[in-house]
């Protein structure tokens, strides 16, 4: 079957082929009268525009590359919806792929966009080396969120992790606890500002003898394994600060299956402040980390590249906020053989 052409379109409405293209690119030069008929049109005909002419005649796909390093994180998913909202409204789409957590699929997500040559690429909690983020920032637009470099050549958006995990020492310590724990997030995204966070505020709070960190990473079994770990060597924490949200989740899970009640026998503080943080079963106290925000501003950030609004690399560091709910309390008093 012979698709309708513009030319078509242009003969059914009743107007020239120089207009039909002015409203299909949602020219404001184009009465409402004549856009209505011009639509009517291309409707009857079943006309659809040939985008990839448009693509090569521009030289611009209006496609941005997103590339999520853990698509089982609730965090990278409210961060879409950011990223999403922001490039629909400036006329973009989003392709997303994965990397899987690990470099050599994150790197085969990237090279995919480059094959496929989107307008630009923003990196969701990458773990790329800075040299290859360097390297690819020669070759396309880039925006990497949910990590802090101060490069020259791209353009960065996170929270202050050291920040949000004094944040939580802080509380605990306010509340009565010394023996706080840490589950981290391994190489994920921010897990080293998280864990060097926690040292320096145990220190700086005269806890340094009580510093203790168990090797994790983000996901809900690093948590299970973690409280593990913590309950069969050494004393046991009153309360253990995981790296995030979904850690945080594995270790409420493991403490009750151990018959340990929290907050009354243990607190527990995860990282992100993520949908299901909220929900009543969980209550988590977390830091807050605004998704769709930090969304929101890696693809304006991009956008404001392609479109040539600026050339110096931006570097955005949000401020975290702690948000206290059910699974956070005074430190108890009672060993783990008196609990059990």
């Amino acid at each position: 079957m012979v698709q309708p052409t513009m030319e078509d379109v242009a003969s059914r409405a009743g107007v020239s082929r120089a207009l039909v293209s002015l409203v299909m690119r949602n020219s404001p030069r184009v009465s409402e009268q004549s856009r209505a008929a011009v639509l009517e049109a291309a409707e009857e005909l079943g006309y659809r525009r040939n985008l990839m002419a448009h693509h090569l005649a521009s030289r611009r796909t209006m496609t941005i590359g997103l590339v999520l390093n853990d698509l089982h994180n609730p965090f990278f998913a409210e961060m879409t919806d950011g990223i999403h909202e922001a490039a629909i409204e400036a006329g973009y789409r989003i392709v997303i792929n994965t990397g899987l957590r690990n470099l050599a699929s994150e790197q085969a997500a990237v090279d995919t966009f480059l094959e496929f040559r989107t307008d630009g690429v923003i990196l969701v909690g990458s773990e790329l080396p800075e040299a290859e983020l360097e390297a690819l920032a020669k070759e396309t637009n880039l925006v990497v969120a949910a990590r802090v470099t101060d490069s020259d050549s791209y353009d960065t958006v996170s929270i202050d992790d050291r920040l949000g995990a004094r944040m939580v020492v802080d509380h605990l310590v306010d509340l009565g606890h010394c023996r706080i724990a840490h589950i981290d997030g391994g190489p994920g995204a921010g897990a080293r500002r998280r864990r060097e966070g926690y040292k320096a505020a145990m220190e700086h709070r005269g806890l340094s003898k009580h510093v203790r960190i168990v090797a994790g990473e983000y996901s809900e079994h690093a948590g299970t394994v973690g409280v593990d770990e913590l309950l069969s060597h050494g004393e046991m924490p009153t309360a253990i600060f995981a790296a995030n949200d979904l850690m945080a989740t594995g270790v409420l899970d493991r403490l009750q299956f151990e018959g340990l009640k929290v907050p009354d026998d243990v607190s527990l503080v995860g990282f992100d402040n993520t949908a299901m943080a909220a929900l009543h079963q969980m209550s988590l106290t977390t830091v807050d980390q605004p998704c769709e925000l930090l969304g929101q501003l890696a693809a304006r950030y991009l956008i404001e590249r392609l479109d040539e609004e600026r050339e110096e690399a931006v570097h955005h560091l949000l401020v975290p906020s702690l948000v206290c709910r059910s699974t956070s309390g005074p430190a108890s008093s009672r060993t783990l053989e008196e609990i059990r």
